[in-house]
């Protein structure tokens, strides 16, 4: 076949195609270490109290959640070795990656020559914090390439729930974290505050990631994840946090609460994986209806002749307009710099849309972190002052309305602002305590 113009866009439209056949394959790989990651999240949880208390509770949760992590591994062991075969088109990077997800697998499991950590689980080896370590470090690893797989995409609404997709993904797993480290501070009843502190570090990474997600997903998915937000289990969960983020040796913690906050802690993970599995649903529509479109495209080859006359290379356009009669130019256009205001440097021209889109979600996400720094400002200080309302509370009595008025006549009284009185609470706690009495 000669070449001509009409042969090269057709073989643009069917890489198109191929692109995207590879990408529904991908997002069945993002939905696998999805289902992996909740899997060991579920055993991470159930091990952390089975250790903590000495293995007398939670063994048949761990086992049922064991069994549920080996089944989907299989069948992630398979997706892996379908990648290895070229027509997958699997970067040298997912490669690398996969082998650190397999190398750390092997490690869970072991083998005839080795025990692996489940094994020394069941002989109560380790401590509820290394297993939950271990387990961390391998769900990092499965988090790790899920972000390098959902990376490669550049169409558009797929590009978008993809980003929403795995910042859900992330924040899970805080959250998975969160209900394990507090899982093993309530079923030992003893107080740790660098376990506490690390509670409070996993809180705040989940709001990062959660604000993330709400910002990229589908509105109707949003609506819903916000409504979520105002269950009386969600204040619940809250009321055991500062419980948990509070609690000061020699008073210890309540044991009896271990089964409200792994069921609070475990229904909140249910809720994000129910939220993952709508927005796999949703990739695997938008997916599919990418490549019916495509594959009409390419019995339309004179519609495609038409588009790319309408869809000149951006710098091209800038040149003919550049020799317009008429038309006043400050500046020659050039590859690395277009003429601010061309419609093409403000994401306006003829260009394809993901251009467009990546251009839009560059500048969102660039306003994004600006927004997120000060939530992440205001929801720390939010934390010192939850902090201080509960120590107010442990120390005195108080009722949590009554130990924040305290804090409020305390500010109003020396003039400063609430953050500071409640860090002065904290870090000079019998002067404050003093204080409050006094007043």
């Amino acid at each position: 076949m000669p070449l001509s113009v009409s042969s090269l866009v057709l073989r643009a439209k069917e890489l198109e195609l191929e692109s995207l056949k590879h990408l529904a394959g991908r997002i069945e790989l993002v939905d696998v270490i999805g289902q992996l990651t909740h899997a060991l999240q579920r055993e991470r949880g159930a091990t952390s109290v089975h250790l903590a208390s000495g293995g007398q509770r939670f063994a048949a949760e761990r086992m049922f959640a064991l069994d549920e992590a080996v089944r989907i591994e299989a069948r992630l062991r398979g997706i892996f070795e379908a990648q290895l075969a070229p027509q997958q088109g699997a970067s040298a990077r997912t490669l690398s990656l996969m082998a650190w997800v397999l190398l750390d697998l092997d490690a869970l499991s072991g083998d005839a020559g080795n025990a692996g950590l489940r094994a020394r689980i069941a002989e109560l080896k380790p401590t509820a914090h290394e297993a939950v370590a271990a387990f961390s470090r391998l769900i990092a690893g499965l988090l790790e390439l899920l972000f390098h797989v959902a990376d490669a995409s550049l169409h558009p609404g797929i590009a978008r729930l993809l980003v929403a997709f795995v910042h859900l993904a992330q924040g899970k797993e805080a959250a998975g974290q969160e209900r394990a480290v507090g899982a093993q501070l309530f079923a030992s009843g003893r107080c740790d505050e660098a376990e506490q502190q690390r509670v409070v570090h996993l809180i705040d990474a989940q709001e990062r990631s959660l604000a993330t997600f709400e910002e990229f997903t589908d509105p109707t998915l949003r609506t819903r994840w916000q409504q979520l937000q105002l269950t009386p289990e969600v204040a619940q969960l809250e009321r055991l946090r500062r419980t948990l983020c509070t609690a000061r040796a020699p008073v210890g913690l309540d044991t009896g609460l271990s089964d409200s906050w792994f069921a609070l802690t475990s229904a909140r993970i249910g809720e994000m994986e129910q939220m993952l599995a709508a927005l796999v649903h949703a990739l695997r529509h938008d997916c599919s209806e990418q490549v019916r479109v495509t594959e009409q495209d390419l019995l339309d080859s004179e519609g495609l002749m038409q588009r790319l006359r309408d869809n000149p290379p951006r710098h091209t356009d800038a040149v003919d307009r550049f020799f317009q009669d008429g038309q006043h130019n400050e500046a020659a256009p050039v590859l690395s710099s277009l003429p601010e205001g061309s419609p093409e440097a403000s994401g306006e021209g003829p260009r394809p849309a993901w251009v467009k889109l990546l251009k839009e979600q560059s500048a969102r996400l660039s306003r994004m972190e600006a927004e997120l720094e000060g939530a992440r400002r205001t929801l720390q200080e939010r934390k010192v002052i939850e902090r201080a309302k509960g120590a107010l509370m442990s120390k005195l009595g108080l009722s949590e309305e009554e130990a924040f008025r305290t804090l409020q006549k305390a500010s109003m009284d020396h003039n400063r602002r609430l953050l500071d009185v409640a860090q002065a609470t904290l870090a000079l706690p019998d002067l404050a305590f003093a204080a409050a009495q006094r007043g």
